[in-house]
């Protein structure tokens, strides 16, 4: 258990699953897991979010480089490498990005990797968006994908949190997907919110 001193700030980096694309921002998994923190009582500031739409490991890496950051952060969410894959990008070209962002969150934590939360990639290809290509196949990918960054993560000592599998139920629930019929809905945010939130109550003495 770790105790900080309230309010807590929270920095969260990635893509478009980051920023919430197609649903408003405060339906994003980092304002709804601020807000159930806030429920509980856990005083936080508003997150920090460093995402795009589009984003690849290497132009989430090349934006940091470019910004002015506080010293450290209480809180640090990473969740990149969707448009590696969608780009038909390797598993080891990937596995050396995210592991120097992975390293550049812990070092954006105060050099604490239990501070830094690790969310698996969604899978693309259970939306309607990928109904004419092979989803069987983008599923392996994205799961190739998943078995790098858990890795990664797991060896540096930061948190991991699968999100993929339950995701994979938009190929049956169509509420749990946004109206462009590809990024997740304000539903489907909020389990990734209810599972950070736990997992960030788990490690915290507050």
């Amino acid at each position: 258990m770790t105790t900080l001193q309230p309010p807590y700030s929270f920095l969260s980096l990635g893509d478009s699953y980051t920023i919430a694309e197609s649903v408003p921002l405060f339906e994003s998994f980092p304002y709804q897991t601020v807000q159930l923190l806030r429920k509980a009582g856990i005083k936080l500031q508003a997150p920090e979010i460093i995402a795009k739409t589009g984003w690849t490991t290497d132009e989430l890496a090349d934006a940091i480089s470019k910004i002015h950051f506080n010293e450290k952060y209480d809180i640090v969410s990473l969740l990149i490498g969707v448009n590696n894959q969608y780009r038909g990008r390797s598993v080891e070209e990937y596995a050396k990005e995210f592991e120097g962002l992975a390293k550049q969150a812990i070092a954006f934590a105060g050099n604490k990797p239990e501070h830094v939360f690790v969310l698996s990639i969604p899978d693309w290809g259970c939306t309607p968006f990928a109904k004419d290509h092979d989803r069987e196949k983008i599923s392996a990918a994205i799961n190739g994908f998943n078995a790098v960054n858990k890795a990664i993560t797991m060896q540096l000592g930061a948190h991991y949190l699968e999100i993929t599998e339950d995701g994979r139920e938009s190929l049956t629930d169509s509420s749990l997907v946004a109206a462009d019929g590809l990024h997740p809905s304000a539903k489907e945010y909020l389990k990734w919110a209810t599972k950070l939130s736990k997992a960030i109550t788990d490690q915290y003495e507050y």
